[in-house]
C-alpha cells in the first residue's frame, strides 16, 4: 500500500511485529528498497514494484537499516532480480552484511537456536554509508544502539524518516527496539533523543505501522518520557 506519495509498503501483511516491513520509495522513473524482509521474500518485492507500473531494473538501490536477519534475510536473492541495484549499508554493520566478520552473538537462547538453522547469505556491499551522506534523496543518520550500524533515513523533501528498529509504533503506541535485541540499550536511547530532534511527518518503522501525522511530536515526547 502507498503511505505516502512516493513511499510504498510492499505488504501490508508485513505491518506487524512479527514481520519487517519492506518499504519502496519511488523518485521519477527510479526505485529504491528500504530492507528487504526475511528469507523468501523477494519475489514479493518483485510482484510488488510491477505492480505500481516499474521494472526491476528501475531499481538503483537496496538500503538496508542494519544488519539483521529479518532485514537482510532477502538481500542477495533481491539485488539478484534487480540488475541496476546497489547494496547500501553503514559502515559499521558492513562487514556483517558482506560476511566479512560474523555479527556480535545473540542474547538470548531463542535468537542462539535460530542463528544456528538460518544461514544468511553475505552480500557485497557496494556502498559504505557514514552520518550525514545522502544518498537517493535521503539524509543517512547514524543511530547505533540496536546494531553498531543502525541508520535512520531522512526523506527531508516528504518530511518521513524511516527509522529501523530504532523506533516502532503498534499502532497506540511507541516504544524503542526490545532490550533483548538491542546490542546497547542506553546508545539506542541516546539514538531516540537523536531522531527526536529531526523535523517529520511520517515516521516509517521497521515493525509495526508508520505514523502519518505529527509523527516527529509524537517521538518526541517518547524521548522525553524515557529519559
Amino acid at each position: 500500500m502507498q503511505i505516502v506519495d512516493g513511499i510504498h509498503l510492499v505488504d501490508e501483511a508485513s505491518a506487524n511485529m512479527a514481520q519487517s516491513n519492506v518499504y519502496l520509495l519511488v523518485n521519477g522513473k527510479e526505485l529504491v528498497v528500504v530492507d528487504t524482509g526475511t528469507p523468501g521474500n523477494a519475489k514479493k518485492t518483485i510482484e510488488y514494484i510491477r505492480k505500481i507500473s516499474h521494472e526491476p531494473a528501475d531499481v538503483i538501490a537496496i538500503i538496508i537499516t542494519h544488519y539483521h536477519m529479518d532485514h537482510t534475510g532477502s538481500v542477495k536473492e533481491l539485488k539478484e532480480m534487480l540488475p541496476n541495484a546497489k547494496v547500501a549499508v553503514h559502515e559499521a554493520d558492513a562487514d556483517f552484511v558482506s560476511g566479512k566478520k560474523q555479527p556480535p552473538k545473540p542474547k538470548t537462547l531463542l535468537l542462539k537456536a535460530v542463528s544456528s538453522f538460518v544461514k544468511i547469505e553475505p552480500v557485497t556491499v557496494d556502498i559504505v554509508l557514514n552520518e550525514s551522506n545522502n544518498i537517493a534523496q535521503l539524509k543517512v543518520v547514524h543511530t547505533p544502539g540496536h546494531t553498531p550500524g543502525s541508520i535512520a533515513l531522512l526523506d527531508e523533501k516528504r518530511k518521513a524518516i524511516f527509522v529501523g528498529d530504532t523506533l516502532r509504533f503498534d499502532g497506540e503506541k511507541i516504544t524503542g527496539a526490545p532490550s533483548q535485541y538491542t546490542l546497547d540499550p542506553n546508545q539506542a536511547k541516546e539514538s531516540i533523543e537523536k531522531i527526536a530532534k529531526l523535523t517529520f511527518d511520517v515516521m516509517l518503522p521497521g515493525h509495526g505501522k508508520p505514523i502519518k501525522e505529527h509523527a516527529s511530536e509524537a517521538v518526541k515526547k517518547f524521548s522525553d518520557a524515557i529519559r
